[in-house]
């Protein structure tokens, strides 16, 4: 998913515009829009830009940029003959951040290849700004393939996990 995003404030609290656009991702919207004050934002889901203009400056044209797209090609190539199949489902990072399979160095990981799992049960977690994100299973299913990793950075929308859905 890209977003477009148009602000026109430079008072912008980027941890608020972060959880506007995970609240936008995980939801059926496809366009958001917000204004307090003088700062605007728009978020959606079937625009390939971003679009950023300042307050007070609306004499030159917003600086148009296209969003960056960032994937393993390692894990890109190893999932797309799979995903051809109608009862595998991959589960994405919803952010940028660090994969751990378990919740301590310690502990057990949270499943293995072969477990068996329903929506909401908890498969990893991705630490962003050391924050914990627990990441969950929206599919109930078997887990096929761990496509990441533990302890290494992944992108945001980056396949982690192939499941083979019942």
């Amino acid at each position: 998913m890209s977003n477009e995003l148009k602000i026109k404030s430079n008072g912008m609290d980027i941890n608020l515009l972060k959880k506007l656009i995970k609240l936008v991702e995980q939801s059926e919207i496809t366009d958001f829009e917000v204004a307090e004050g003088d700062l605007k934002v728009k978020i959606s889901k079937n625009l390939n830009q971003v679009q950023i203009q300042s307050a007070g400056d609306y004499s030159r044209q917003p600086v148009v940029m296209q969003a960056p797209v960032f994937q393993d090609t390692e894990s890109k190539t190893a999932a797309a003959p799979a995903v051809t199949s109608s009862k595998l489902h991959e589960v994405k990072s919803p952010i940028v951040g660090t994969f751990y399979r378990a919740p301590a160095p310690d502990a057990d990981p949270y499943i293995q290849v072969g477990d068996v799992v329903s929506a909401g049960s908890v498969l990893c977690i991705v630490e962003a700004m050391k924050l914990m994100n627990e990441i969950e299973c929206d599919v109930s299913g078997k887990i096929v393939k761990i496509l990441v990793e533990n302890a290494t950075p992944v992108e945001y929308n980056q396949p982690l996990f192939l499941i083979e859905t019942v």
